[in-house]
Parts: C-alpha cells; sequence; structure tokens
C-alpha cells in the first residue's frame, strides 16, 4: 500500500475530550445559523447538496478497517472522537473494542444523570463492548 494514499492512524486515534463535545457542539451552533441564512434562499438545492451520508465501512458492530491502522492498546475501550465525517455535527463518539469492533454512543446525558465523561457511565461502555 502506498502510505501517501492511505490516512495518516497517527491523527485518527483521539480521545473523546469535553473540548471535543465543545467543538462539536460549537458546529452544531454554525449549522442551524447556516440554515437560517438559507431559509430564505432556495433551500431545497443547498440541502440536497450539504447532505451527507454515513460511511459504510463505519457502521455500528461493524470491524473497523485495516486502512485505518492498529488501534493504540491504551485507546481500546475508551471514548474517542469519531472518524466519519458524517457524525461530525452529531453529539456522538466511538468506543472501538480489542475485536476492532465499533460502538457508537451518544454525548448526550443517560437518565438524564450520567453525562459522556461519568465513571458510572465509562464503566457501564466497558462492560457492554467487552467481548
Amino acid at each position: 500500500m502506498d502510505p501517501l494514499f492511505w490516512p495518516s492512524d497517527t491523527n485518527r486515534f483521539r480521545r473523546f475530550t469535553p473540548e471535543s463535545l465543545a467543538a462539536i457542539e460549537e458546529r452544531i451552533a454554525n449549522k442551524k445559523k447556516e440554515q437560517v441564512k438559507v431559509k430564505g434562499k432556495n433551500k431545497d438545492q443547498e440541502a440536497e447538496k450539504d447532505k451527507l451520508t454515513p460511511q459504510l465501512d463505519l457502521k455500528i458492530c461493524k470491524k473497523l478497517p485495516s486502512l485505518y491502522g492498529d488501534i493504540p492498546a491504551e485507546l481500546v475501550g475508551e471514548p474517542l472522537e469519531d472518524f466519519d465525517p458524517y457524525y461530525s455535527d452529531h453529539k456522538t463518539f466511538m468506543v472501538i473494542n480489542k475485536r476492532r469492533t465499533i460502538f457508537r454512543f451518544a454525548a448526550t446525558p443517560a437518565l438524564f444523570i450520567f453525562g459522556p465523561f461519568n465513571p458510572v457511565r465509562k464503566t457501564a461502555i466497558k462492560i457492554l463492548i467487552h467481548s
């Protein structure tokens, strides 16, 4: 494989942090502002141009493709920023287990109590993804 063609795996795996969540919320706010501007214009044409679809190779419960490289051992089972551009303006994060299976979770508070960085929720996610 040509290393220039495939994406670099050093920048690919990043932990999901409060800063990541703030960046997602900022992108959502910017998208809403753009939609308000477009509302007066011909929004049907603009909406179809901007529509993204989820990548088929990054679906939930599928194995992470080998072109993304090996996941570092310290990031297995940890919340990561989503690779898929479709989810760049969705409050989600992904978790990859030892078998490279992709799990995606909402970054909104679970049961209106447990935020995405709560230790109880992190433990529940680790139990859920355990093979």
